[in-house]
């Protein structure tokens, strides 16, 4: 009988399973690799034309890494939508991918070059003309020269994170269609994903990034300022007899308590008598909560005799306690001194991001200070009580808002209030806005024919409804149109606001246009950077305060020329 051998079975040799497990893998590695590599034309185009809108002008000036960032975000965006729109018509074409072929990525070489210089060279354009409408400085050249790299460097960033969320989508509905059928798995691989996503961005990034810059703000709040020391004075919190160690004020307390003009810096300028004013302040480290910090500082404002001033104002802070020096000293200067000044810290966090993430705090301080004052103030005789007014900048109107359920609430209560720069989300102004006047803009609203709120962008002009009259307890909101504070909301995203459409403010370039998605990131940039603007332009009402108080508090003893001094002086 012939020899037929061993068995096949018998030839393979020992390890072979393994060795092709291992190559498979190996291929699915390379595969990967390749996916990552690998952009589709569809997603490109999209990547291109997004990209290129991001140069249209919104309000500020954008520098060349602000422009970067912003240039990589709205590409990746486009990519997307490039990807998507493609998938969406081959499933109505009912076929597959396919390749593009090497003539379709010259034409959109070709296109990516033109339109890419086309949109620097006008976007530079447009640049120039905001930062001229704002007394901006020129732009940074090296930061420009580094724009294109910083673009690419987020695109690819960002892209290679949306692949690894892909991956892991996919990987998931694999392991799960072991046990449940493919239509089921991919539904419920996609919501596992996008959970696990959600938790990630909310949970880690998002509460890292809050943690890292509430812990770098809290040492900042230990330090103090040069030249800044304790006051000599009991009427300061900080100061002798004081309820509120020095030390526990921080960095913007003492600011505010040892700063801010003396009974001599008022009569130099107004040549008629005044008395020195009263500067009540807590800190955070003052006292554990809201409602106990709002409690002290009302006792302590009553020990240095606040309540028996002619005029009381209760400031709510934006953030990490700091206070528009113009906004209080401007206050003092027309009041001749014969005032008090009540605020408290609720945040380490600077004012842009409390704005973002800080608002159930600016709230409840909010609405803790403004309940404290009034509370005590409602137990002095009619006669002996002082004017009462209640003022606050960006978020901590919304805190002081949040004190008031309404207009006739705040005329009942007040005797002026004085708002700069409300975000979007303030619940009343809002009201105010949304329930405008029939014709009435939305960049300076009318409500109830100005009866007793009214908007401004400079108070020192007419303040509409001119024609009409404003009685003596006013609600005046300054609203610079080059605020995005004011404009920036999630709605930008899918929703074009009235203002875009309607005649800009004086300080904002005419060729700002809504475009869904583009628009939201481009406000969202001009956010942290709305202050690091000239004084008047922005989130900077500092020029308009004067003009501001004398519009709610009609000063008296002052005539045209002290009132330009005191703008010159608090400029």
């Amino acid at each position: 009988m012939a020899d037929t051998g061993p068995p096949r079975s018998a030839s393979v040799p020992t390890g072979t399973v393994d060795e092709d497990r291992v190559g498979l893998r190996e291929l699915d590695a390379a595969a990967m690799r390749h996916r990552l590599r690998r952009l589709t034309l569809p997603g490109c185009w999209g990547a291109l034309l997004l990209g290129c809108v991001s140069f249209t002008p919104s309000l500020l000036p954008r520098g060349g890494v602000v422009q970067g960032l912003l240039w990589g975000i709205t590409a990746v965006i486009g990519y997307g939508l490039g990807v998507l729109a493609a998938a969406i018509w081959r499933g109505f074409a009912d076929r597959g991918a396919r390749a593009a072929r090497r003539r379709a990525w010259r034409v959109f070489a070709v296109a990516a070059v033109l339109l890419v210089v086309a949109a620097v060279v006008l976007g530079q354009v447009w640049q120039a003309e905001i930062r001229r409408l704002v007394g901006a400085g020129p732009a940074d050249v090296g930061a420009l020269v580094a724009m294109p790299f910083l673009a690419v460097l987020v695109f690819v960033v960002l892209l290679a994170i949306a692949r690894g969320v892909r991956w892991v989508y996919r990987r998931l509905a694999g392991l799960l269609a072991r046990w449940i059928g493919p239509r089921a798995a991919s539904t419920l691989g996609w919501l596992l994903v996008a959970a696990l996503t959600y938790l990630i961005v909310s949970g880690l990034l998002l509460d890292g990034l809050v943690d890292a810059a509430n812990r770098s703000s809290s040492v900042r709040n230990t330090t103090t300022a040069e030249g800044v020391v304790a006051p000599s004075s009991g009427l300061r919190s900080g100061g002798p007899g004081s309820l509120v160690p020095w030390d526990t004020l921080g960095r913007e307390g003492r600011n505010f308590t040892a700063l801010g003009p003396e009974r001599g810096d008022i009569e130099r300028l107004t040549h008629q008598p005044a008395v020195a004013p009263i500067r009540a302040y807590v800190g955070l480290d003052s006292a554990p909560d809201a409602e106990t910090r709002a409690a002290l500082a009302v006792r302590d404002l009553a020990r240095a005799g606040g309540f028996a001033r002619r005029n009381l104002l209760v400031v709510v802070t934006p953030g990490s306690g700091w206070v528009d020096p113009a906004l209080v000293d401007s206050f003092e200067y027309l009041s001749h001194g014969d005032s008090a000044t009540v605020t408290l810290q609720y945040s380490y966090l600077p004012s842009w991001l409390s704005y973002l993430v800080d608002q159930s705090k600016a709230r409840a301080a909010g609405r803790a200070l403004v309940n404290a004052v009034y509370g005590v103030w409602t137990t002095l005789p009619p006669a002996a009580r002082p004017l009462l007014f209640f003022a606050g900048e960006s978020l901590g109107s919304f805190g002081a808002e949040a004190g008031f359920s309404g207009e006739y609430d705040m005329a009942n209560r007040a005797a002026g209030v004085l708002f700069a720069g409300p975000p979007n989300f303030n619940p009343l102004f809002r009201e105010f806005t949304d329930h405008r006047d029939p014709g009435s803009p939305e960049v300076q609203p009318v409500y109830r024919q100005g009866r007793i709120v009214r908007f401004a962008h400079d108070p020192s002009i007419a303040i509409p409804p001119a024609d009409q009259p404003w009685p003596s307890r006013r609600v005046l909101y300054l609203m610079n149109p080059s605020d995005p504070i004011i404009w920036w909301s999630p709605r930008l995203i899918l929703h074009k606001p009235d203002w875009i459409a309607e005649s800009p403010g004086a300080d904002v370039f005419r060729g700002v246009v809504w475009i869904p998605l583009v628009t939201f990131w481009q406000i969202t940039a001009d956010v942290p950077f709305a202050l690091n603007v000239p004084r008047g332009h922005g989130h900077n009402y500092s020029p308009r305060y004067v003009d501001g108080w004398t519009a709610v508090l009609p000063p008296t003893g002052y005539g045209p020329e002290q009132l330009a001094a005191l703008r010159a002086l608090i400029r």
